[in-house]
């Protein structure tokens, strides 16, 4: 099997990392292609891949093709690539808010797998959501799945509408996270912490509750219950959380990321 991934920014040399530390494929059947000349002088140090600026001595070997690129580059791309592909090769694309039929129009592609990635693919701990065409193989499905694993876990999904929607809350998720945390680091500064605890104080604390909620079927409320005690610090809290309907506020913000996601393909 050789796969190609298009585009080496965030997402694609994320994905690029994942393949090469498994042992789904061997020396030299990883390729990236890129135009930027210094990543290419940059990866082309990587012993894991092999690197290309040319589509021509990539793109019609290649089984799989992981497409990484900004959405706004897919009309040039695509024209460069349309006489090269073929009807065997499967192409899965990382770019938000690109339909199915977009890619299969476009780029004159029949097996094509649309997935939404997030950025803690970069550290193992991503959740990838795809789904596919009608002329993916269940075999092709399952392989795909296990390239997708290799940055964390994924999940199926029936239809375009979840990717859409995966995107509000795992696709932006990880920006939520970091908003609530920067909302935290920046109240511990202003209680006279040093800039160090403040970051060990609110690092932990996240990490510490996803564990016991990783750990446990216990849901997020329940455990809000085991720490707020009534008339406590931690109700008095939650109690002003409650009165500015930050719950609501979260839950908007989470669908404006999806109705975007819907935009953005209906755009293309």
């Amino acid at each position: 099997m050789k796969v190609l991934v298009i585009g080496a920014g965030n997402m694609g040399l994320t994905y690029s990392e994942g393949m090469a530390k498994s042992p789904l494929l061997g020396k030299h059947n990883l390729k990236i292609y890129d135009t930027d000349p210094k990543k290419i002088t940059k990866l082309s140090k990587e012993p894991h891949f092999d690197v290309y600026d040319n589509l021509d001595d990539c793109l019609p070997k290649a089984d799989i093709v992981f497409l990484a690129v900004k959405p706004y580059h897919i009309d040039s791309l695509f024209k460069s690539m349309a006489s090269q592909i073929n009807d065997q090769q499967l192409f899965v694309s990382l770019m938000a808010g690109v339909t199915i039929d977009t890619i299969k129009t476009q780029l004159g592609a029949t097996k094509v797998v649309r997935a939404m990635p997030n950025l803690p693919a970069k550290v193992g701990k991503g959740v990838t959501s795809y789904t596919e065409s009608a002329e993916v193989s269940k075999v092709e499905l399952i392989m795909v799945r296990n390239l997708l694993d290799t940055t964390g876990t994924s999940i199926h999904v029936d239809t375009e509408n979840f990717i859409d929607a995966s995107t509000g809350i795992s696709g932006s998720g990880p920006a939520y996270v970091f908003y609530f945390m920067q909302s935290m680091l920046d109240a511990a500064l202003k209680m006279g912490f040093s800039t160090y605890d403040s970051k060990v104080l609110v690092s932990n604390t996240f990490e510490g509750a996803i564990e016991l909620f990783n750990q446990s079927d216990i849901s997020p409320e329940t455990w809000i219950s085991r720490v707020a005690s009534k008339g406590g610090t931690t109700q008095a809290a939650i109690d002003s959380m409650d009165d500015n309907n930050v719950k609501q506020l979260i839950q908007d913000a989470a669908y404006a990321a999806f109705d975007r996601a819907t935009e953005l393909g209906k755009e293309k």
